[in-house]
């Protein structure tokens, strides 16, 4: 359950058409039911809003998650994700981190200069700062959900094709990889919506049951929002559905009988 926000980026980094019209804008707003089974432990919010970064308009993207009810008493999270995205080049200008995971915190931000591919990483926790460079098209936690939104071509996707990134979290980069599964109708709240399948790939261990522990269902149209999610983690499983949306740039599509 210390993980709401990142499952949801994770599983939701699978998606997208590539098209010259963009698939979100300002203004867009997603909410995730997390349950166990029936129970509910928390919520996790995705919003859409614009901000101004180095006298550059950009995409403001807030991520926000925390339990609640039995779950909270518990074990309390409250998390914040942020990231500030160039509106044509889909790039990362900023990403925050605050995070309180019972009672483990930390209050990150990153500044990512493209010119000369460094990173300044600043821990206002311990208040320390730290340069590292990063390779070019390098994403962020946030962004790159966003960046494959508008970017990934999922008309010519074969089943079992694997995708990969760049990403920078924290003060590491690394290879973000993920499979496309295929396509199905799933049934949801909102009907039965044709949907992507993405498997990406975890680090198996403390959180995760294995490296392919993670689905998503992605809706196929050009919205490509995250309607489902499931995780097999090292202790239970956990989903994560989308209950509520608004904003949508464009029809959400739902299959009719």
């Amino acid at each position: 359950m210390n993980r709401i926000i990142i499952i949801i980026l994770l599983l939701s980094q699978a998606v997208v058409s590539q098209s010259t019209k963009k698939s979100y804008d300002t203004g867009e707003w997603l909410n995730f039911r997390v349950h166990y089974g029936f129970v509910t432990a928390g919520y996790a919010t995705l919003e859409v809003d614009q901000a101004v970064i180095n006298g550059k308009e950009v995409f403001h993207v807030k991520g926000e998650g925390k339990t609640t009810g039995l779950s909270r008493f518990f074990f309390k999270v409250e998390d914040i994700y942020q990231s500030y995205i160039d509106k044509e080049k889909d790039i990362p200008y900023r990403f925050i981190r605050k995070i309180d995971e019972g009672g483990h915190t930390k209050d990150i931000q990153i500044d990512f200069d493209h010119d000369t591919n460094q990173a300044l990483v600043n821990n206002k926790k311990h208040n320390e700062k730290s340069s590292i460079s990063f390779p070019k098209d390098v994403q962020d936690m946030v962004s790159a959900f966003y960046y494959l939104r508008n970017n990934l071509d999922v008309e010519n996707l074969k089943d079992n094709d694997e995708i990969g990134m760049n990403m920078f979290f924290d003060k590491e980069n690394y290879k973000f990889k993920l499979k496309f599964l295929g396509r199905e109708v799933l049934k949801t709240e909102f009907g039965k919506v044709p949907c992507l399948i993405f498997r990406p790939y975890v680090q198996s261990g403390r959180v995760f049951k294995e490296k392919e522990s993670l689905t998503v269902w992605v809706s196929d149209d050009d919205n490509k929002i995250p309607l489902l999610i499931k995780a097999d983690l090292a202790v239970g499983s956990l989903k994560a559905s989308l209950t509520e949306f608004k904003g949508l740039s464009h029809s959400f599509k739902i299959h009719v009988d």
